[in-house]
């Protein structure tokens, strides 16, 4: 596990950069596509198949206020069952580099030169994975979701000796 963070480290170290030149100019947003495209169609798929029905999506930037939007997906059938699944579906990114590191690792390695292409690769994904401000307030629309887990969870720890009494001879 550790060579996996190790071989992740110059991907978020790229990440780091990329993100304060594409805030100082907005030319750098070219090295946040890759990772903008991730994300939108994280939203789109997710949107798919839980019913949410994408109607347009864009990785075009635009500029919104004082700040830039780099992409969007708009959903127009959002319900409390499929919002946060859909509004949260770019955090299933951040397993793209870490496939790519534990396949990168999982035999005796060291970095070359494709490692250096790899990481100018992943570092935006590690800018995109994380859900906007506008995602997590979608997100809050699955609010029922929290009866149900919390209900889970009870059950799970009120009948726990019950459910595993049968592992013990």
């Amino acid at each position: 596990m550790k060579e996996i963070f190790l071989y992740l480290a110059p991907s978020a170290a790229l990440a780091l950069v990329i993100r304060v030149l594409a805030g100082a100019h907005p030319f750098f947003f070219l090295f946040t596509v890759a990772g903008t495209i991730c994300h939108e169609l994280a939203h789109f798929v997710a949107g798919l198949l839980t019913g949410a029905r994408p109607a347009s999506f864009t990785v075009i930037p635009r500029r919104v206020g004082r700040h830039w939007e780099l992409g969007s997906v708009t959903l127009t059938r959002v319900r409390w069952y499929n919002a946060a699944p859909a509004a949260l579906a770019p955090l299933v990114i951040v397993l793209l580099p870490l496939c790519v590191a534990w396949w990168r690792t999982r035999q005796p390695w060291q970095f070359d030169m494709r490692d250096l292409f790899v990481a100018l690769a992943l570092a935006p994904q590690f800018l995109s994975f994380w859900p906007s401000m506008v995602d997590w307030r979608i997100a809050v629309r699955s609010w029922p979701y929290l009866f149900i887990i919390v209900g889970a969870a009870w059950l799970a720890f009120h009948f726990r000796p019950h459910l595993f009494q049968f592992v013990n001879p």
